[in-house]
Parts: C-alpha cells; sequence; structure tokens
C-alpha cells in the first residue's frame, strides 16, 4: 500500500515538481495538491493522507498556522519545506514546535548536489513518516520467530553525583524532543551538556537562542574554544564536528571542519567517541528521537569505557531509529519516555 501524499505549495511550479519526484517512486502518490494552508485543512479531512508536505510562506493561510491546525483536528506526519536562512529556520522552528514532524531544505541542491540523491532522499523521507504514520492505526505485529525483539539489559541504579559531562545526540524529532528536556532543568544544574542535533548550518544559531530563552540553563552555539562549563549546555554547529580536548587541565570544545565521506554534519558518533576519550566513565550520554542509527557507535565507545547511556522509548519518539539502534544493540543502561528524562537528569546528578 503506497505512501498517499498530499502537497501544499502557493507555486504551481513546485507542486508540480514535488509531485513528479514522489510519483516517481512505486511506494508513494500524491492523491491531491494545495495552494495555501486553508485548502490544505480541508484536503487534509477529505482525502486523508497519510503525509503532507508543506509550504511555509503562503497566501490565505500561511503553513506554520495549518500545521497547528491540522494537528489540532487531524494529526498526521507534516514534512516542512524551508529555505536556509536566517528567517526560515525561525519559521521553520516554529512550525516544529507547532506540531511538523520534520523539515527539508526547499531547494533540491541544498539537500544535496547530487540531484538524483536529493530526490531519493525526498522519497526516503516521505516513506518513513508515512510508515510512521500508518503504524498508530494498524495492530503491531506479532514478534517473529526467527528474529526476536532485543531485551534491554537491566538498568543499574543512579550513579548520583559522579558523571562529569551529560552528551545529548538527536536527530528527527529532536528540535521539540530538546526543547522539553532541557526546559526541565533548573539554572543550578551541575554539570555541562553537549547537544548535538542534526541541522543545517544556518539553523543552529537561531536554535541555540531560542533554547536559551526558554530555559533556565545557558544554550549557546558551541565556538571552538570554549571551555566547559557547569550549567551551560553547548550546540554543536550545524555543518561542523564538535571534540573535546584537554587544554591546561580543562574540558576544550574543538569545532572542527567534517571529513568526505562523514554522512552526519555535525555528528553524534564523532561527538560521544570524544567525549569517551576525554571522561571516559564520568559521561552520561542520551540519544533521543531520531532517524537512522548515528549515536550507536559511540555509545558502544562510551559503553566500553564504563560511561553510562540511556535511550529515549518507542512512544514518545517521533522517528525510533537512532534509540532503536542503541537499544538492539544492548547499550542502553535505561530506556525513558521523553517526559521523563530532565527529571531522571537531575536525579542522578
Amino acid at each position: 500500500m503506497p505512501v498517499r501524499v498530499l502537497v501544499v505549495d502557493d507555486s504551481a511550479f513546485f507542486r508540480r515538481r514535488i509531485t513528479e519526484i514522489l510519483n516517481d517512486d512505486k511506494h508513494i502518490e500524491v492523491v491531491g495538491a494545495a495552494t495555501n494552508g486553508q485548502e490544505a485543512i480541508e484536503l487534509v479531512k477529505t482525502l486523508k493522507p497519510d503525509v503532507v508536505t508543506m509550504d511555509i510562506e503562503m497566501p490565505v493561510m500561511d503553513g506554520i498556522t495549518a500545521v497547528r491546525k491540522i494537528m489540532q483536528s487531524e494529526p498526521l506526519p507534516i514534512l516542512m519545506f524551508s529555505s536556509l536562512t536566517t528567517d526560515g529556520a525561525k519559521a521553520t522552528l516554529d512550525a516544529l514546535e507547532a506540531g511538523a514532524t520534520d523539515f527539508l531544505p526547499k531547494r533540491m541542491e541544498d539537500i544535496s548536489q547530487d540531484r538524483e540523491s536529493a530526490k531519493r532522499q525526498l522519497c526516503a523521507r516521505v516513506r518513513l513518516l508515512g510508515a510512521r504514520g500508518l503504524k498508530k492505526s494498524a495492530p503491531p505485529a506479532p514478534p517473529s520467530a526467527t528474529a526476536p525483539i532485543p531485551v534491554p539489559r537491566p538498568a543499574p541504579g543512579p550513579r548520583r553525583g559522579k558523571y562529569r559531562l551529560v552528551a545529548i545526540g538527536t536527530s528527527t524529532g529532536g528540535p521539540v524532543a530538546l526543547q522539553q528536556v532541557l526546559t526541565a532543568l533548573p539554572g543550578s544544574f551541575p554539570l555541562p551538556i553537549l547537544l548535538v542535533q542534526h541541522m543545517p548550518a544556518s539553523f543552529t544559531p537561531a536554535f541555540a537562542e531560542r533554547l536559551n530563552k526558554l530555559s533556565a540553563i545557558r544554550i549557546k552555539e558551541a565556538s571552538d574554544g570554549d571551555r566547559l562549563e557547569s550549567g551551560c549546555a553547548y550546540l554543536a554547529p550545524g555543518g561542523m564536528q564538535m571534540l573535546l580536548e584537554d587544554r591546561h587541565g580543562g574540558a576544550v570544545i574543538r569545532i572542527v571542519e567534517s571529513r568526505p565521506g562523514q554522512t552526519y554534519k555535525p555528528s553524534v558518533d564523532v561527538t560521544f567517541c570524544s567525549a569517551s576519550k576525554l571522561f571516559g566513565p564520568d559521561v552520561l550520554a542520551v540519544v533521543l528521537t531520531g532517524m537512522g542509527a548515528d549515536g550507536r557507535e559511540g555509545a558502544r565507545m562510551l559503553k566500553h569505557g564504563g560511561a553510562t547511556v540511556w535511550a529515549q522509548d518507542k512512544e514518545t519518539s517521533v522517528i525510533y531509529g537512532m534509540p532503536a539502534a542503541v537499544a538492539e544493540a544492548g547499550l542502553a543502561d535505561k530506556i525513558l519516555a521523553l517526559h521523563a528524562l530532565g527529571p531522571s537528569l537531575m536525579e542522578v546528578v
């Protein structure tokens, strides 16, 4: 059964372009198109799509308002198309806060320099979001006799007061998840926090600024040479990699260019591995909602060094990819619902 998609954009050219790309995938069917947010709301009610692709700036009703109204009445996965500008970043973050599931750059060349690769990424994203939405109404599949579901190892007792660093990695669904976790922490939180969110370079300054305004702790986009301070969270800049090094007895952030072939920029694996080398068993790492498996190998290295790893549970994850990869590899000491993560962090530190 193909994923049924509603395409929403005021540009006839863009609607036609996206429709052609999606219809070329045999697992996807575009069932309708809307020219503004108001039309989108009505078509969602009548067509019952599995996924909506949504522009932000449109006449009659903008995309953010439409997302908010759709999520109140007919909740389903919504993929935003965004411009990679400061204003585009702020609007996209507003859309995610309103309930949108994910976003992609509106220009294909901003997704990938290879146009065919960009098309494949768009279709893959829509298929995954559609599968997530369809699973809401489908009964859970019985466990396979040949592929048993891995059972997480029992969680050890909390290591109260023994951590020196918290590191959190996430992707799809992460902006809202991070906001919920970080706003639950008091200004007196006693540890530094590293944040790795898959996000374009033009988005991370606006995201850090937003989180800082909403949270009691200090949150900033990490800069090369930043010294780790208690009660401060450092967001890895988009397009770069965030490492740690020991300088004169203190932990310092290094921001470096990504190596050729690195898929994620920033990468959770890269930051987790660097944290393991410097802090060993004194790291509490958390893997939140996200597509793919970034964070699994970093979590493996952390576990080898005696660190603690938590993963978000399936029920509260927008996309149960990254936390599932960690849990299924037997690397998660705890699997927690999103709303429990903030309070649990306070309990153990």
